[in-house]
């Protein structure tokens, strides 16, 4: 005979459909206690799903229920699941979209009696208001003196149509948690059609405008971050996250396993963005001569700061690029030090993931395949780099048509000959 179960620990019962339920007292968002079920195929994952009910109760999590405000449940979402499943900057977005825009707009809604509507509705809405209405700001702004639209005139700042696309993002991202939960029987904001984001043309400098770049760049302490920037596309974070155990100088490749991201104060290495941002990338033999020397260089620096270098807690061993002192460098600080770059350079102002969107850009003047740029910067799938550089691959589609004439073999002479033997 099995044990009975202990006062608290939950019960677990067979049903008569073969499936197994499990029940136990949980915290409601009011801090009143009620009584939850969980249900499975086996008793295996039911004892599992209790299990994971009651650690929640443990540390004070209320539990989820159809019933409890859409405000409670994101709470509940962000605290309990998210954390597991999204990765800490992406995280760090989800909590500042949800505590800015939507817990004060559907935050007092039911959870089971949110629509469609309701959606559709507060997207309508957030994408018409300013921002600062959104925020429930009603003070006087310091640096301009304008009063929010609340009390009579607008600041004019409205989100954009990709941060409305990320809030609705984040809605059917809850909610289908919600169904896997049995809270809720469909996703409403499923249901609501996606906003549209109109691609934004990106900004990228000419080959001139990179070789005054790079002669600009030098002189710094960190030329061969630049240079590997544009020649490799790297996203920032990825080229401040490696060390010189990803760099085969002898075979010339690197490989990104990681990137770092400031969160709320903090730097935080962690993985790549997607699975195929973690890749090898081949290395242009000036990339190859650059990083050769800034090791010697980081070497005399670390001899001359003698105990003054400490690397920061947390920071992986060797980083190829630091401070003078051996610490992480802030990603971004890169941005104003580019600013700097291009000033002195006299040459349009970029932000460093310009530098990713200028070394596409030469590739596919070079005649690059897609598919090896894509491999390049580590794009997730080759219709985003299509996307994303579609309107800088003139040049390519031109020389594509001149080498089919060429493949036909057919010159302008022979080409006219063979339109007056047809007419």
């Amino acid at each position: 005979m099995a044990k009975r179960r202990a006062n608290g620990e939950g019960t677990i019962t067979k049903r008569s459909d073969g499936r197994y339920h499990a029940a136990a007292y949980v915290f409601r968002p009011d801090g009143t206690r009620t009584r939850k079920f969980v249900y499975g195929k086996t008793r295996e994952e039911v004892a599992h799903k209790l299990t994971e009910m009651q650690e929640l109760t443990r540390q004070g999590i209320p539990a989820a229920s159809s019933t409890m405000a859409f405000g409670d449940y994101l709470t509940y979402w962000l605290a309990a699941i998210a954390p597991d499943r999204l990765k800490p900057s992406t995280l760090n977005s989800y909590e500042g979209l949800t505590r800015l825009y939507i817990r004060p707009a559907l935050g007092k809604k039911r959870l089971n009696r949110l629509s469609p509507a309701d959606i559709r509705s507060f997207l309508t809405m957030f994408k018409a208001a300013c921002l600062c209405c959104l925020r429930g700001a009603d003070k006087e702004r310091p640096q301009d003196k304008q009063i929010c639209c609340a009390v009579g005139r607008c600041c004019e700042r409205r989100p954009s149509a990709r941060t409305v696309q990320y809030v609705h993002a984040v809605l059917r991202s809850a909610l289908q948690q919600a169904i896997r939960e049995e809270l809720i029987a469909r996703n409403v904001a499923r249901i609501v059609e996606t906003p549209t984001v109109d691609p934004k043309e990106v900004h990228v400098l000419d080959v001139g405008e990179v070789k005054a770049l790079l002669k600009t760049a030098r002189p710094h302490r960190l030329y061969a971050l630049w240079l590997l920037l544009i020649s490799t596309g790297l996203r920032r974070g990825e080229a401040l996250a490696l060390t010189w155990s990803d760099v085969d100088l002898n075979a010339g490749t690197l490989r990104v396993r990681r990137n770092v991201q400031r969160i709320r104060r903090e730097l935080i290495f962690g993985t790549p963005k997607t699975k195929r941002s973690v890749r090898t990338v081949s290395l242009p033999r000036r990339c190859v001569q650059a990083l050769s020397d800034h090791r010697q260089s980081q070497e005399r620096e670390r001899a001359i700061a003698g105990r003054k270098w400490q690397p920061s807690p947390g920071q992986p061993t060797g980083l190829i690029f630091t401070t003078s002192t051996g610490r992480v460098i802030d990603p971004r600080g890169l941005n104003r030090m580019l600013t700097i770059l291009c000033r002195d350079a006299r040459v349009p102002r970029v932000r460093v993931h310009d530098l990713r969107h200028t070394c596409a850009s030469l590739l596919l003047a070079q005649g690059v395949d897609a598919r090896t740029i894509m491999e390049t910067l580590g794009h997730s799938t080759i219709t985003m780099t299509l996307d994303t550089y579609a309107h800088v691959m003139g040049t390519t589609l031109r020389a594509a048509a001149d080498q089919m004439d060429d493949a036909l073999g057919l010159d302008d002479g022979e080409a006219d000959s063979e339109d007056a033997s047809a007419a």
